[in-house]
């Protein structure tokens, strides 16, 4: 029986020729490829990682880059995100460097970064190591940006960062949050410079009211109403009608002035003495007569002048007195009054206007026409003192549109604003032309009074005989979306000043106004930047305190204790039931807005961040500041943000 066969025994056996040499190398050579592969993958896969560790640590380069441009601070930053992204521990490299720099002063950050690996199968084919290398870039890409600042001008923005009042050598937040928007135009347009991107900024500052009466009239003067209910006070002229003439005369009682000595005679008896007195006088005139002209209201609300001549009279009455033994001659002086009077009765006709003469106030909700107002024009009223003429023009503040008066309000994509019926939350809708309620109205704060009692305290009565001039603030006029120069953008800045109470809603509503591509500003928002492209549109909303609307001064919603347009009750001062309904107005035009695309940006300086403003906010999109430092950073990073930091290389 024959043996069996095996391949290494054919092999051994085999005269065809040496195959086991041949063997051996092609063995060799499949380890060789095999083990490329290997270090190959391992090289690539490393390389991949250094790419994506030097990408990170310019980005974060980029995006720390301040005013001071690429300053340590931002190396640092570059350095660190490049060693927390690349182990070389775990990629079992070593001998790695990175180096970030920057050309043009931070617009740019270049970065290299190399390491070294060594080979774990080549090495036995006399390849040791893999030298590799990477290259990275990062700049501000900003394409097309229009950016609505919604500026906190409030009273408190005077005090420091710690509401604290500013100190020798301090800044306010005021003065901070300048700065701080200088800082942020600058970044801008260091990553635009030589681009043909399209930077456009808008600004509201708000406080109690907003300046935007002139973007209206230039918008359309129809959108201002020409008459307005405004809380005032009416001057009461009267004019005397009828007259009726009495005429008449009288003698006063007379009364006595003293007695006095007649001569110097003396005598022994009584009937001697009244021998030789003189005859008693009568009544003469003594004196110049005197005229007299008096003016009273009877019981029957008549007016009754009595025009009078008056005349003394005198008379002398001769007696005897006994005195020291003797009788002595002596008179009496008697005096009383002779009147002749012409009494004109009259009754009132009262009038608003002259002519006639001032007879009172009426503290009462009063309709001015404002056709003329509204143009900026100045108008005298007879609001001023006794009713005289003063001279007023108008600031631009507004009044808002017509609204109700509900406890909340919320905004959908698929509902819109609930409850309708608000007109000053809808940021789209134009007025009717033909109805003043849609309309908004001229703040006319020098016709502005409310209503109080006899003792000084606020009433709400519809007419009263009592009230006061109240306190109201109009900030710096509003800006549309327009391309600026340096000088412009820090001449607006600088232009703002601290003043008046809180109220968000009023901030949010008209940023929103001035940034919606579907609302009465739509040319301006839409018009097409030069390049073509598209454009991002952002709300920066920076605010120093919480909602704090007061009842007691003039505001866009007029005297809340009175007009009671937001409350069915007058509300109270910077909280309760009227703070929370502004609140739920301002969180509904927040929905509003960013339901358009509109970023929203939030900014606490020198407050907390609340649940309202983070609510607010879009997502990722709110920071606190307590420090002018902290506050030119959030500017910072929104800038970066809105600027779209990316990768170039």
């Amino acid at each position: 029986m024959a043996e069996p066969k095996t391949f290494l025994g054919t092999l051994v056996r085999s005269r065809a020729g040496n195959v086991l040499p041949m063997a051996a190398v092609g063995i060799l050579v499949s380890a060789a490829l095999v083990g490329g592969g290997i270090d190959m993958s391992r090289a690539y896969r490393v390389e991949n990682r250094l790419q994506a560790a030097c990408d990170a640590a310019v980005l974060a380069g980029r995006k720390n880059v301040s005013t001071n441009g690429f300053n340590s601070a931002a190396q640092a930053q570059a350095d660190a995100y490049f060693e927390t992204n690349f182990d070389e521990g775990a990629q079992e490299a070593h001998d790695t460097t990175f180096e970030a720099t920057s050309p043009d002063n931070g617009n740019t950050v270049n970065g290299v970064a190399d390491t070294t690996l060594d080979s774990a199968v080549m090495r036995i084919f006399g390849f040791d190591q893999f030298d590799l290398e990477v290259n990275c870039s990062a700049s501000m890409g900003v394409g097309n940006s229009d950016v609505v600042m919604v500026l906190d001008t409030t009273g408190s923005m005077g005090n420091e960062a710690d509401g604290s009042s500013v100190g020798y050598g301090e800044t306010s937040r005021m003065q901070d949050l300048q700065a701080a928007m200088k800082n942020f135009y600058d970044t801008l347009s260091a990553a635009t410079n030589g681009t043909n991107s399209r930077i456009r900024y808008g600004f509201v500052p708000y406080s109690q009211s907003i300046n935007v009466g002139q973007l209206i009239y230039d918008q359309n003067p129809n959108y201002l109403a020409d008459s307005h209910d405004y809380q005032s006070r009416q001057a009461i002229f009267v004019t005397w009608v009828n007259p009726v003439v009495t005429e008449g005369s009288y003698y006063t009682d007379e009364w006595s002035a003293g007695s006095n000595n007649y001569g110097h005679s003396k005598y022994n008896s009584e009937s001697w003495c009244e021998s030789n007195l003189p005859s008693d006088t009568d009544w003469q005139d003594y004196g110049s007569a005197d005229t007299d002209t008096d003016t009273d209201i009877n019981g029957s609300g008549q007016q009754v002048e009595t025009d009078s001549i008056e005349q003394r009279q005198r008379r002398l009455d001769y007696y005897c007195s006994y005195w020291g033994g003797k009788w002595r001659p002596r008179y009496r002086i008697y005096y009383r009054d002779y009147i002749e009077y012409t009494e004109t009765t009259s009754d009132p006709v009262y009038s608003n206007t002259p002519p006639g003469e001032f007879h009172h106030w009426e503290y009462k909700q009063v309709t001015y026409d404002t056709s003329t107002f509204k143009t900026f024009s100045s108008v005298s009223t007879y609001t001023g003192y006794n009713g005289s003429l003063e001279t007023s023009t108008w600031n631009g503040c507004i009044e808002e549109r017509q609204t109700v008066s509900e406890p909340s309000f919320s905004f959908s994509t698929l509902l819109g604003l609930t409850p309708t019926g608000a007109d000053d939350l809808d940021i789209d809708s134009a007025p009717d032309v033909g109805d003043d309620a849609t309309k908004w109205a001229p703040l006319w704060q020098n016709i502005a009074y409310n209503r109080e009692n006899e003792y000084g305290n606020w009433t709400n009565v519809t007419v009263s005989d009592y009230g006061d001039d109240v306190s109201s603030v109009c900030p710096h006029q509003a800006q549309l979306l327009a391309e600026m120069t340096e000088t412009e953008f820090d001449n607006y800045a600088d232009s703002l000043s601290p003043s008046g109470n809180t109220y968000h809603d009023l901030g949010m509503i008209w940023g929103a106004r001035l940034s919606s591509p579907d609302g009465i500003f739509a040319d301006n928002v839409n018009a097409d930047p030069p390049n073509g492209g598209e454009v991002s549109r952002h709300i920066i909303f920076m605010t120093d305190g919480e909602m704090c609307p007061k009842n007691t001064t003039l505001s866009a919603y007029g005297i809340e204790y009175h007009d009671r347009r937001v409350t069915d009750d007058g509300g109270s001062n910077c909280g309760g039931d009227q703070a929370n309904r502004h609140s739920s107005r301002f969180l509904a035009v927040c929905a509003a807005a960013k339901a358009k695309g509109i970023r929203v940006w939030v900014i606490a300086f020198g407050t907390s961040l609340t649940t309202n403003l983070q609510t607010c906010a879009s997502s990722s999109s709110s920071y606190t500041a307590s420090s002018s430092t902290q506050l030119n950073t959030a500017f910072q990073e929104i800038a970066n943000q809105v600027g779209e930091l990316r990768l170039i290389q």
